[in-house]
């Protein structure tokens, strides 16, 4: 039985279970587990080949290719040599797997470089170096500080002082603020790392899943009297993907490779097929049944006489140029130059092509997807404005504000009688202690820690004695209070020192002010604000200092009038408002609070009830200092690129991991929401009743921008789909906040099957890789923080703004030349088909090829395929244009350049000419047969040309180079084509003539449509280009 079981856990995936897991000893695992591997790849080593051959013959194209070629080994069907039919497909194979094989050795290259960094392991031996690739659960690793962590870990020991480090996880969950995370208490007490080895201790942990807010799990400590047990929470967790941001860590591994948090949040990558790749489908399905429909035609006239179920297999044979086997080679070679141009481009630098077989789908997108941490924004956070009521300082005034603090801590103090002029510096003098009151309460109110680390010239120790500035560092779990308290520093006032009891001040003439730090109320998310009461040891004053957000703090303050319309005001401009309040304590005061505080945390039942009266209790008419107004700098040029997308057409939808607030912050700063829209901000619901009454609400706006929750979204989607996505997609513009990466790529989805229009996502983080992978094209921003989104997606670019150039300019030229060589491809063939049907049925309905060996294989490459294929050099307007006019893109969402209407057009101007040309050559040739061969191919081989030049719109240099070539490559080889054509009538006058004559009157009435359409109904670019 054990056997048995045995087998059954080597044999493919099982089912996740919890496990043990001992400390450094990996030896001792209870279960198998995966290696710590990333895999971006499509194919392994032996699904290689017959993966990208499925993926070809699945296309109905390909398959009808493969059985037609098959037929030509039975001897009854055989029409020509071999070669004729297997060249071309082999040819068409080759492309196609020489392409995937360079795509995946790219993608295993990209992999390797990640799972080949290096990381130190503890062990017996000491400290040994290993790949990431090596890691195994049980492994004690050590991480740096701006490292990434490599697998799931638990947090044992930190170098850091106050026993705790820092986390910045925005790769992982898309949010800006840092995470505090705290090591085993046991591990931690431990004397040194090396210890950890020496103790006989596990953690068992829950089985893999995919929560990455939640864990649970027990350490344990055997060899200690009596044994240690603790329990563990997403507190002691390090993440995979994360990076430290504080100190150096050692951990335990407990999850690798597909089991990583991180890893089971993405979904599988999957082939991507191109919507115009499935239109082209479509056309050639049409085309096969005009080919079933010509076939049976022409045994029907021959009164389905004789072995007839052979003839039709012949006809089939016959006119199989129908379908063109060379459109899927030269759509392939094309897509390879769309992807070498975009490349190419020096205005989007940095931008590459890791899936080549979708750039048209850059010429068509409605819905554009993105993240805003690290795409949008810049994760970097700028103070703006203070303001206090009756005057509001800038950027451009802060040097008044620094006057002021300077002023209040350099002049000596006042006799309080003053007189007549005396009294301008009275006002002054209020106001500076009005300034100075509001910048003590922004450098004491707050969670910053400030850090030193040596610099090379001073030692740790030494800067932390002497309060270096040059080696000090803050450090906070938003990236908002760190703004902040610089702010204070910059002015003046500098945070110099904290530990969990004390604080210290310096002001701008040196001196060091000592406070206490009595209490301190955290900020949540349910309350939106933080508070903190301290005692100034110079003068024992007790101050409470609060700040927080408008809608709560407005109860909160003293009567005024002015605080609603302020931070409405900052709010437009795109700030983050923050509001600060003090109140004095004196000593009883507080010592009540205390005494209440105290009981109410000791309660059992309602203990965060209870707490919370307690403190309410002392939130009350507080005075109201200041006003803050933080930035969240944008990526440079969004807001043009944002209008641009609007102007072409394209929705914007934003999909974060960010707090609510941010979020809107963000869209109103980035101009996703325009000044002159409303904003609604669906409430937060949490069952079937509230979902349907806030729909209701939310129905009777116009156009009016969303901003929903992911908890919110989720219950909306479970009850009410279809009636939300009708909704939300009326919207100008969505705001998601709080999206698990999971709910990011099922809006996506969501989008794909209720609209049936092209999406488009772009992200920077690993959280935004499932929402990349699903949408139709996936474009991943090369972030600060690592490289997992643009290596997940089809395109990589290294700036938000260069999306804009990617669909204006590459993405409408892509499509528009890809429909014009489609169209191209298929008149080609159908020219030629044309003419064998009018060949064949003037001739009995005889299944007799018109154009023998070389000559069929000649016509679609050598001579004709340099011209058709440099369409993909055309384009219709400047790139600059593209850009400036953004509505050209918008004309595309409706597919015109490649529509049934079009497919018509080119087949009836295939009929006539192939028509023209064959029922020329049949009238006007003389005594052989040798001669209509002669004259209709010549004549084919100019009119192809002559179309070329017609259908091209903007002349490149290649193009003429081409057509040239063609033109000479067939004069040259007529010389060895005398097995097919009379070389000496050639030479004649007489060939001359009626070869033109064929010519002219095959083109001319082409080119005098197409000038009396421009000249009478001009397309829309027409007007810009003239």
């Amino acid at each position: 039985m054990p056997l048995c079981c045995e087998c059954l856990r080597c044999c493919g995936r099982r089912d996740p279970r919890p496990r043990t897991v001992w400390l450094g000893h990996p030896e001792k695992r209870d279960q198998r587990y995966p290696r710590n591997v990333i895999n971006n790849q499509k194919y392994n080593f032996f699904t290689f080949l017959p993966g990208v051959l499925f993926n070809q013959f699945k296309y109905f194209f390909n398959l009808y290719f493969l059985l037609l070629d098959c037929s030509q080994f039975v001897p009854e069907m055989r029409l020509a040599a071999l070669y004729t039919y297997w060249v071309p497909l082999g040819f068409v194979l080759a492309v196609t797997i020489i392409r995937e094989a360079v795509e995946e050795i790219r993608c295993y290259m990209r992999d390797k470089e990640v799972n080949s960094q290096i990381y130190s392991k503890l062990t017996a031996r000491g400290t040994v170096k290993v790949k990431s690739s090596n890691i195994q659960v049980g492994d004690l690793v050590i991480v740096e500080k701006n490292q990434r962590v490599p697998a799931d870990m638990i947090f044992l020991r930190t170098s850091e002082k106050n026993g705790s480090c820092f986390l910045r996880t925005d790769q992982l969950d898309g949010e800006t603020d840092w995470k505090l995370r705290l090591p085993v208490t046991c591990t931690q007490r431990l004397p040194t790392a090396s210890d950890l080895l020496q103790i006989r201790s596990y953690i068992y942990a829950e089985e893999p899943n995919i929560d990455i807010h939640n864990f649970v799990g027990t350490f344990t400590r055997e060899d200690s009297d009596p044994p240690v047990n603790e329990s563990l929470s997403i507190e002691n967790t390090l993440w995979a993907s994360t990076v430290i941001a504080s100190g150096t860590v050692v951990g335990v591994v407990l999850y690798t490779g597909r089991e990583l948090r991180s890893v089971m949040n993405t979904s599988n990558p999957r082939s991507k097929i191109g919507l115009f790749d499935l239109e082209v489908n479509c056309l050639t399905k049409i085309l096969f049944g005009a080919l079933v429909v010509v076939s049976l035609v022409m045994v029907a006239l021959q009164h389905f006489a004789g072995r007839w179920y052979l003839q039709i297999i012949r006809f089939l044979l016959l006119f199989s140029n129908i379908i063109p086997i060379s459109l899927r080679v030269n759509l392939d070679m094309g897509k390879i130059v769309y992807s070498w141009v975009i490349r190419r481009d020096s205005k989007i630098p940095g931008t590459v092509v890791r899936s080549s077989t979708i750039p048209e789908q850059l010429g068509r997108i409605s819905y554009l997807l993105t993240d805003k941490t690290g795409t949008l924004t810049q994760n970097e956070m700028v103070f703006k404005r203070l303001h206090l009521g009756t005057v509001a300082y800038g950027l451009d005034s802060m040097d008044e504000v620094q006057s002021h603090i300077f002023s209040i801590y350099t002049q000596p103090q006042d006799p309080p009688a003053l007189k007549g002029p005396a009294l301008a510096t009275k006002v002054r003098k209020t106001m500076s202690s009005r300034v100075h009151e509001a910048v003590k309460a922004i450098a004491l109110c707050h969670n910053v820690t400030p850090v030193y680390e040596s610099n090379g010239v001073t030692d740790q120790a030494e800067a932390e004695r002497h309060y270096e500035d040059s080696c000090r560092v803050y450090q906070a779990s938003s990236p908002d209070e760190v703004a902040l308290v610089q702010w204070t520093e910059s002015v003046g006032l500098t945070l110099v020192g904290r530990d969990q009891s004390s604080m210290q001040l310096r002001t701008p003439g040196g001196q060091i002010l000592n406070f206490t730090i009595l209490q301190i109320f955290p900020f949540t998310y349910e309350s939106k604000r933080m508070g903190i009461i301290v005692r100034d040891e110079s003068t024992g004053e007790i101050t409470f200092y609060m700040k927080g957000a408008d809608v709560v703090m407005a109860g909160i303050v003293q009567y005024n009038d002015w605080l609603e319309e302020e931070c409405g005001n900052m709010a437009r401009e795109g700030l983050r408002v923050l509001v600060v309040a003090k109140k004095s304590l004196t000593e009883e005061q507080y010592q009540d609070f205390e005494a209440r505080y105290v009981q109410a945390k000791l309660s059992v039942h309602d203990r965060s009830l209870k707490v919370a009266t307690v403190i309410e209790s002392l939130e009350m008419e507080m005075e109201l200092l200041c006003l803050t107004g933080v930035e969240d700098q944008l990526q440079t040029d969004v807001r043009p690129t944002l209008e641009t997308l609007r102007n072409a057409g394209i929705k914007v939808w934003m999909l974060t991991g960010d707090k609510l607030e941010t979020a809107t912050c963000t869209a109103k700063n980035a101009h996703l929401v325009t000044r002159t829209q409303d904003i609604h901000i669906f409430r937060l619901v949490t069952n079937r009743g509230e979902a349907h009454l806030e729909l209701n609400a939310f129905r009777r706006k116009h156009d009016c921008a969303l901003v929903i929750s992911g908890d919110s979204l989720e219950v909306c989607l479970k009850y009410y789909e279809y009636e939300f996505m009708e909704l939300a997609c009326q919207c100008p513009a969505v705001v998601c906040c709080r999206c698990a990466p999971t709910q990011k790529a099922q809006i996506v989805r969501l989008l794909q099957e209720r609209t049936g229009k092209l999406t488009c996502a772009v992200g920077d983080g690993g959280n935004d890789v499932s929402m990349i992978q699903e949408a139709d094209c996936g474009v991943g921003v090369e972030g600060k923080e690592g490289k997992q989104a643009s290596l997940a997606a089809d395109f990589s670019v290294t700036q938000f703004k260069h999306l804009g150039r990617l669909l204006m300019v590459h993405g409408r030229n892509s499509y528009k030349r890809s429909a014009a060589l489609s169209q191209f491809v298929i008149h080609r063939s159908l020219c030629i088909s044309t003419m064998q049907a009018v060949f064949s049925s003037v001739f009995y309905f005889a299944s007799v090829p018109l154009y023998q060996g070389f000559l069929i294989i000649g016509y679609s490459t050598i001579y004709t395929m340099f011209p058709v294929f440099s369409l993909v050099l055309d384009k219709d307007v400047k790139s600059e244009v593209a850009m400036l006019y953004p509505e050209l893109y918008k004309d595309l969402l409706k597919g015109r350049p490649l529509s049934y209407k079009t497919f018509l057009i080119w087949v009836l101007i295939s009929i006539y000419q192939g028509s023209i040309i064959m029922y020329g050559a049949l009238l006007l040739f003389e005594s052989e047969f040798v001669h209509i061969v002669a004259i209709s191919f010549t004549s084919l081989i100019l009119t192809e040309l002559l179309m070329v030049a017609l259908t091209i719109q903007t002349w490149h240099w290649l193009m003429i180079v081409a057509e040239l070539l063609s033109l000479s490559c067939y004069i040259a080889s007529l010389v060895f084509l005398h097995e097919f054509i009379d070389v000496y009538f050639i030479a004649t006058l007489s060939f001359l003539w009626k070869v033109t004559a064929i010519t002219l009157v095959s083109c001319l009435p082409l080119y005098v449509l197409k000038y009396l359409r421009r000249r009478f109904s001009p397309p829309s670019y027409s007007k810009l280009t003239s």
